[in-house]
């Protein structure tokens, strides 16, 4: 294992910063921020250049462990900015190949303490905890405890990291019982995000998913309903729209 140097780990996070920093335009920032309801702090980069600055910086990690390379996402995590949070959900990808279970616990730490929209939420759940849960089927159990969890992005996370194991057919049953979860959820965030999950299970799994939202199309809100049909048919979408005469 390489030796942890704290004065080596820390300069590269500030390079990474003052790069973001010369890197930010004022026009894109304040256009960027119309995508939010709430609050967020943005420097005002580009996505593609995000990304570049993300991957090139990564080479200089070369020889470094996870568990430091986790620290310095722990770091840009905590800056709060958006365009940090992105360079540290790329990062705990390019560490995918040495996932192992247990790093649940870090991602929904992160989670937890940092996430505070809705961008940041779904780069890390789409990506990072989405390849862990096909690397390790059973941690899909963790993701029903998120359900409960009074943190909307907790929730919220609990279905967005089925996004693209469910466009691949996986874990349907996990699906329809984590949207029984979260069917009744006043967050519309939560909303979106169950009903994100359902329209990609039904990619592969169309008629099930279709039974499920007719089934409970009294319960959940228009959001989710919306969202869950967008892909189907235009008659199926029509008949779980119709609302009932009862």
């Amino acid at each position: 294992m390489t030796k942890f140097n704290i004065k080596d780990m820390s300069e590269i996070v500030e390079s990474v910063r003052r790069e973001l920093i010369a890197s930010a335009d004022e026009k894109v920032r304040i256009s960027g921020e119309r995508f939010f309801r709430e609050e967020v702090r943005l420097y005002g980069v580009r996505s593609a250049v995000v990304s570049k600055i993300g991957k090139e910086y990564f080479k200089s990690l070369s020889g470094k462990c996870k568990e430091e390379i986790f620290a310095l996402c722990e770091d840009l995590w905590k800056s709060g900015i958006i365009e940090e949070s992105f360079i540290a959900c790329n990062w705990s990808y390019f560490l995918r190949k040495k996932y192992e279970s247990t790093d649940i616990e870090v991602f929904k730490g992160w989670i937890e303490s940092y996430v505070s929209n809705w961008a940041s939420c779904d780069t890390l759940c789409n990506h990072s905890v989405g390849t862990l849960l096909e690397m390790y089927p059973n941690t899909v159990a963790d993701l029903k405890k998120w359900t409960a969890s009074p943190n909307r992005w907790m929730r919220r996370a609990s279905a967005v990291s089925l996004i693209i194991p469910a466009r691949k057919g996986m874990f349907v049953d996990d699906v329809f019982q984590i949207a029984d979860m979260l069917l009744r959820d006043m967050d519309d965030m939560v909303q979106k995000g169950y009903g994100w999950m359902l329209k990609s299970a039904s990619q592969a799994h169309q008629k099930e998913v279709f039974e499920y939202v007719y089934r409970n199309k009294e319960k959940m809100s228009r959001t989710s309903l919306r969202y869950a049909v967008e892909k189907m048919p235009g008659e199926l979408r029509k008949r779980a729209m119709e609302k009932s005469n009862f």
